[in-house]
């Protein structure tokens, strides 16, 4: 057992017996798995030196929740949603709005019925074994949310998870963990957002999704990463998809220290879709990793993927999308872009797509393109009397601009606006531009 792996095990969470076997699975994989290092294929361009070499190192969680002045940052204005607020990884009543609903509920506050559902799917989408960091998820958490919609159920109010990190005297870490199971024919939208205050964070969010859409239901999932740079986040989403289950979903990563989101898609049965589609924005030195793998395991499939990436400053990006089309996936029509923009001549972006097709009667394409910002349509736009910081605003935003115009939740679409107006010409008056 290394130093890295004991103290990350040494977080003193209070025991949940509903967690107990995850926990002990979870123990058992992490201690038998390496950290990763660049001869790790999967972790070739990303490397793991912030969080494994803090001298004080990162295992304890934090001590101090206070919510002064964390309204604003709690809420996504003009959402119509049911909201659930975290704050240093604890729940907080004041900021989260109050609730009835059966739809959405803490693990330690599962009745029996909430309490077998949990039972039945946690960990059932994760192959842990793969994922180093969804086993040590599985090994110390104690708390979750779950959000189970009914049969046939479709929730017309949308579900926001919010996690707010706060500067601590210590690095701490944020365990996170969110189970979603639709039943057969239902409905829902869920919006993780991950945000914090404007100090030089000391946070290690280790962050996990799991989803388990049935039959003919229908996942809405948006997951916004805005923490402040200092952090380091590293987690993922897992999907399991029955049959004619559509699963649309929408990633943004602002970057940070190290970010890391790996998303695995198995379509199950027959007839299921997955629209995924993120953009990622490093700048300054910034580090963003996706790492995304769609498994077509039967026929009549489909999956439409989509990221672009602009990288700015000294940032880094990885992109790795892979699409798995196995023996008796036939019929299956699968398509992967990622496209990216180096607007500074140091950013650097490692992209890698990936087709692997055992199945002859299949329609699948990929492709990945790196892009500068173009002189020519730049100085077209300064010809008209707009400034070469205005006119690099508005073929950046222009690159992106496409997925942000398709997003469903317009309450999403304008939180994300202004932020990314500072992210390109990080002066407000440039948000002219991107309106």
């Amino acid at each position: 057992m290394t130093d890295f792996h004991k103290g990350l095990l040494a977080i003193n969470n209070a025991e949940n017996t509903l967690l107990t076997a995850l926990n002990e699975s979870g123990k058992e994989s992490f201690l038998q798995q390496q950290i990763p290092t660049r001869k790790t294929e999967a972790w070739k361009y990303t490397s793991l030196n912030a969080l494994t070499s803090n001298e004080e190192g990162y295992g304890r969680v934090a001590t101090q929740f206070n919510v002064e002045g964390l309204e604003a940052l709690s809420e996504i204005p003009s959402l119509n949603a049911q909201r659930l607020v975290f704050v240093n990884g604890q729940y907080s009543k004041e900021l989260s709005t109050s609730s009835d609903s059966v739809n959405v509920t803490r693990f330690n506050e599962a009745n029996d019925v909430q309490k077998t559902i949990i039972a039945d799917n946690i960990g059932t989408a994760i192959d842990q074994e793969k994922h180093l960091f969804a086993a040590l998820n599985n090994a110390i958490i104690h708390d979750g949310i779950l959000v189970h919609v009914g049969k046939n159920e479709q929730l017309k109010t949308s579900i926001q998870i919010t996690h707010i990190t706060t500067k601590q005297a210590q690095s701490f870490t944020v365990p996170t963990r969110i189970l979603i199971v639709l039943e057969t024919g239902a409905s829902a939208t869920v919006v993780e957002h991950f945000t914090s205050t404007d100090d030089e964070q000391n946070c290690f969010v280790n962050a996990i999704t799991e989803v388990k859409i049935g039959a003919n239901a229908r996942l809405d999932h948006y997951r916004l990463q805005l923490m402040q740079e200092g952090s380091i986040q590293i987690g993922g989403v897992y999907v399991d998809l029955d049959r004619d289950a559509n699963y649309d979903s929408f990633q943004l990563g602002l970057g940070a220290k190290i970010v890391r989101n790996d998303i695995n898609v198995n379509h199950n049965v027959g007839g299921s879709h997955c629209e995924l589609k993120g953009v990622y924005l490093p700048q300054n030195k910034q580090l963003i990793d996706f790492h995304s793998n769609m498994e077509h395991k039967v026929a009549n499939c489909t999956t439409n993927e989509i990221f672009r990436g602009i990288m700015a400053d000294k940032s880094k990006a990885v992109f790795n999308g892979r699409i798995h089309i196995h023996p008796d996936a036939q019929k299956t029509l699968a398509q992967l872009s990622n496209k990216n923009l180096l607007i500074s001549d140091e950013a650097t972006i490692n992209t890698k797509p990936e087709l692997e097709i055992y199945a002859d009667d299949v329609r699948c394409a990929h492709g990945a393109t790196i892009a500068q910002l173009d002189d020519d349509a730049r100085f077209y736009l300064q010809s008209r009397g707009i400034s070469a910081a205005e006119a690099d605003v508005m073929l950046s935003f222009g690159f992106i601009n496409e997925l942000l115009e398709n997003l469903e939740l317009e309450a999403v679409r304008d939180l994300i606006r202004p932020i990314l107006a500072l992210r390109f010409g990080r002066d407000e008056e440039l948000m002219q531009h991107i309106g």
